[in-house]
């Protein structure tokens, strides 16, 4: 499937594909769609998640499908052949969902993308990430990394590579991490601080980070509050690449090295961040390959 997404970089805006589920409405990033395909024969998997439909064969790719009647709570009838599958990419994963209907794309700012409150989300554990509010209804983001980490969790940060790093001494090199799944915001304050980084401060999304910057900018003190940002890509209010690029056009800020850490690292994400000056990307996963790019940016190595 082919979009006119983003065209330009670090404008704050994004694609959703919205998409029905058990009569509902449900959305994704257009960045993680690979393909849309009308329904397949699947076959099943034995002994695999109950959530797992199974796998089919596009082309030469072996495709594991998910159904999201399931995983969302619904019961429904036999699948019909109006139902489509969503072939996503990201977290260098290749993985179907079984879906009712596909609706089409909406273009919109991440800043009017309301975050669920905590009656949705409670402690980081639900399954939406946003909510976009159209005249007739609802469209609810859905979180699939975390979809496809509760059924496959060792998809989740490899936080075993920190421990293969052995003893580390301390540093208090001041970092500042953008990341709005609070989950993922605590897994990754845990391996940094595990890999020596103990001068952390955590922001929810973009507009929180470069809020903090613009305030440190005003009252001198950047170089002593931010030495290395890193940033999600997808966040309400702001996301990674604008505020990238709002770092990059700042002659005060653009020395500070950034780096994307996010689960959109795919060839066409990775342009992007190119473009707009990132340091380096990392996808979500290689938590160890994070520590080493940072143990370069920041000279690690000769603090030792």
């Amino acid at each position: 499937m082919k979009t006119n997404i983003l065209l330009e970089s670090g404008t704050n805006e994004l694609e959703v594909l919205e998409f029905v589920v058990g009569g509902n409405h449900y959305g994704i990033n257009v960045a993680k769609v690979k393909e849309i395909l009308t329904m397949q024969p699947i076959t099943p998997i034995p002994n695999s998640h109950p959530c797992i439909e199974g796998m089919f064969m596009p082309r030469d790719d072996i495709i594991t499908v998910m159904d999201l009647f399931s995983i969302l709570g619904f019961e429904r009838d036999e699948p019909s052949a109006e139902d489509m599958l969503i072939i996503t990419s990201f977290n260098n994963l290749h993985i179907g969902f079984h879906v009712e209907q596909v609706l089409g794309i909406h273009r919109v700012s991440w800043t009017d993308i309301v975050k669920p409150d905590v009656t949705v989300s409670s402690n980081g554990n639900g399954m939406a990430t946003g909510i976009i509010k159209q005249t007739d209804k609802l469209i609810l983001i859905l979180d699939f990394e975390r979809i496809v980490e509760e059924i496959c969790p060792e998809t989740s940060l490899r936080v075993s590579e920190i421990d293969e790093l052995g003893e580390r001494s301390r540093s208090d090199v001041p970092i500042l991490v953008a990341e709005d799944s609070p989950m993922l915001s605590a897994m990754i304050r845990d391996a940094l601080e595990r890999a020596g980084y103990t001068n952390l401060t955590m922001k929810t999304n973009g507009q929180e980070a470069w809020d903090m910057i613009c305030t440190l900018k005003k009252n001198n003190g950047v170089q002593y509050g931010v030495q290395l940002l890193i940033t999600d890509i997808e966040m309400p209010m702001m996301d990674g690449h604008r505020l990238l690029r709002l770092v990059r056009e700042d002659d005060d800020l653009k020395n500070i090295p950034v780096v994307i850490f996010s689960s959109l690292i795919n060839d066409d994400m990775m342009r992007k961040g190119d473009r707009l000056g990132a340091d380096a990307q990392v996808s979500k996963p290689e938590i160890g390959k994070l520590v080493h790019i940072i143990d370069g940016l920041v000279g690690y190595e000769n603090q030792e």
